[in-house]
């Protein structure tokens, strides 16, 4: 029943549409006819009636009546409602298509992978397949007017060679009070399964495949019970069906052409015949009366599913599958290409035209010439080489002999060695060197201050020196540290050692914290101020320090603070956690002469 034109249009030419439009079966004027009629002779009833039988006052109110519908109509949104409908309901009808059960792919496997030569195994493969005919037909005749005039009862099955008595008997035993569909699927899947124990199919891979395949058809089937139960929404068809109908009986009143002689706005010309509000109506109505053909294409239509003719081809071509053709293959022999590496199938004479080369790429067709087709030197690339060496060279530390202060960040700087640091940063590396100039010494203390600063703001984790220091264990009771001194005495030479140091005690208690302090007689001040030494602050877990001889303990001379040892005493309580070391004669720490040598821990017990 469907009206098949693709061979009419399968070259565009002039008048490929045009033809079709002769066409009767399935046209829009088949569908048309009677609904164009009917609008026909109540557009000129209603013409016949204002013109001839109303009377001068009867006619002035209808001219205002249809001048009222004219300027209104247009607040029907048709063209929204109806184009939105038309295209659910085309979708609908194509995946109702994709959804019909095919037997190709099942019939396939059952040929493939159920065995057997013998009256058993083809009993098995003739069964198997009518099981899903016969699940195809019982959802078919639930959802067609065409199938269920065919086969009204499961009698008619039986009949038809679809069923064995047995098999309806079977059925009937259920008295189930739903669709039974589904019915002739279990039984394939059971049939499937006792064919694995007996032999018939080797591998319970191949049974996995057989059964994914059932249930694939199985799914098309429940989608097409689906449809046929939930159709598009009443309520949308009838919004639909009343804006379309409504509209043209609006059309009816406000497109009658008025007389002349009044001079209504729009209304100059008296014509007969009001063809563009027929063709209004054509496509709209037309429109409406696809989505009407569409909406269940299992019916009677020209264009509805012949869905006889798929029974009747499924069953034929699953049974020939797996019975005449099994294992019925033709003998293997080699083709006529088979010491050809390039194969070129022949041409007919009304072919030949078709005849092309193979496409390489849109490129393939530029010509250069061969001076364009030779390679320059890359002597830009050379220029911006040499512009940016200086800045890839300072990427790369390759920095020039000129360029005096250092591009180190705060960051990288607190991760040098101190000895490095002091060099970057002007100070002299050797005591006996001379004295830097005061703008020199600016320089030198402005670069400290930045350290200093980035030294404070900067982490704990961060800080250099914390990873390397001793495996100290450290308490939960807080670190107490004595108060600054007046200012710090620093020796000369970037190694540089105590001359004298005393343990100054702190905070007294359980927990005391002692501070290395240099005392070096010999040692001046502006040295002091060029070395590099770290106030140590060393902490001792003494449960009495009262035993303590306070032989052992000094005054500290009195010395200025500078800014590093203010800051980092008072502001960081963790100075002392990152040099937490003591200075030993063992560990290659040299005692300048005149100096005495540094106190131990040992040396302030008793």
């Amino acid at each position: 029943m469907t009206v098949t034109y693709s061979s009419q249009v399968a070259n565009a030419r002039l008048g490929s549409f045009s033809r079709l439009l002769l066409c009767w079966r399935g046209s829009i004027y088949k569908l048309l006819y009677g609904e164009f009629l009917i609008f026909l002779l109540s557009y000129y009833t209603i013409r016949f009636i204002y013109r001839m039988a109303l009377t001068e006052d009867q006619q002035v109110m209808f001219e205002k009546l249809s001048l009222y519908c004219d300027s209104y109509i247009q607040l029907i949104p048709i063209s929204f409602v109806l184009g939105f409908y038309v295209t659910l309901v085309v979708t609908r009808w194509w995946n109702q298509y994709e959804n019909l059960p095919w037997p190709d792919r099942l019939m396939n496997l059952v040929s493939g992978f159920v065995e057997g030569g013998d009256e058993q195994g083809r009993l098995l493969r003739r069964t198997l397949m009518r099981y899903a005919n016969l699940g195809s037909v019982l959802i078919l005749r639930s959802v067609s007017a065409a199938v269920y005039k065919r086969f009204p009862s499961c009698q008619h099955l039986v009949k038809a060679g679809f069923m064995t008595p047995a098999e309806h008997k079977h059925l009937e035993k259920l008295s189930l009070p739903h669709n039974t569909f589904w019915v002739p699927w279990v039984w394939f899947a059971n049939l499937s399964t006792k064919a694995w124990t007996r032999g018939r199919i080797r591998d319970p891979v191949l049974l996995q495949s057989l059964l994914t395949e059932m249930n694939t058809l199985r799914t098309q089937c429940g989608q097409l019970y689906a449809y046929d139960w939930i159709s598009v929404p009443l309520v949308y068809t009838q919004v639909v069906t009343v804006a379309v109908y409504s509209f043209f009986l609006a059309c009816l009143i406000g497109r009658q052409f008025l007389n002349p002689a009044k001079a209504y706005p729009g209304h100059e010309l008296d014509l007969v015949v009001p063809v563009f509000t027929f063709l209004q109506f054509f496509f709209y109505a037309g429109w409406l009366k696809v989505a009407e053909q569409l909406i269940n294409p299992f019916g009677e239509d020209d264009d509805d599913f012949e869905t006889n003719w798929i029974v009747d081809r499924s069953l034929q071509v699953s049974l020939l599958a797996v019975d005449e053709m099994y294992r019925d293959l033709p003998p293997l022999e080699r083709d006529m290409y088979w010491n050809d590496p390039e194969p070129q199938p022949p041409y007919t004479a009304a072919s030949a035209q078709s005849r092309r080369p193979s496409f390489f790429g849109s490129t393939f067709n530029i010509s250069l010439h061969k001076e364009e087709m030779e390679f320059q030197p890359n002597q830009e690339e050379e220029e911006e080489e040499g512009a940016h060496s200086g800045i890839i060279g300072r990427f790369l530390g390759l920095q020039s002999r000129d360029h005096h202060l250092p591009r180190t960040s705060l960051k990288t700087k607190l991760l040098l060695p101190r000895k490095e640091v002091l060099l970057h940063e002007g100070q002299p590396d050797n005591l006996g060197g001379a004295r830097k100039s005061c703008r020199d010494q600016e320089d030198s203390k402005a670069w400290k201050m930045k350290g200093e600063d980035a030294f404070k703001f900067a982490g704990l984790y961060g800080r250099s020196g914390y990873h390397s220091a001793p495996q100290t264990p450290l308490s939960s009771t807080p670190m107490v540290f004595p108060p600054a001194p007046s200012s710090p005495h620093r020796v000369a030479g970037v190694d540089s050692t105590i001359k004298d140091q005393s343990l100054q005690p702190g905070t007294p208690g359980t927990k005391k914290s002692f501070e290395l302090l240099p005392e070096c007689p010999g040692a001046s001040v502006e040295h002091l101020e060029l070395c590099h030494i770290k106030r140590k602050t060393v902490e001792f877990n003494l449960t009495d320090m009262s035993e303590a001889p306070e032989s052992h303990l000094r005054e500290p001379r009195p010395q200025p603070t500078s800014n590093v040892h203010t800051i980092l005493q008072d502001h960081d309580p963790y100075w002392a956690l990152e040099n937490r070391s003591v200075l030993y004669p063992s560990h290659g720490h040299r005692t300048p002469p005149g100096c005495a040598p540094p106190l131990t821990p040992a040396t302030l017990l008793p």
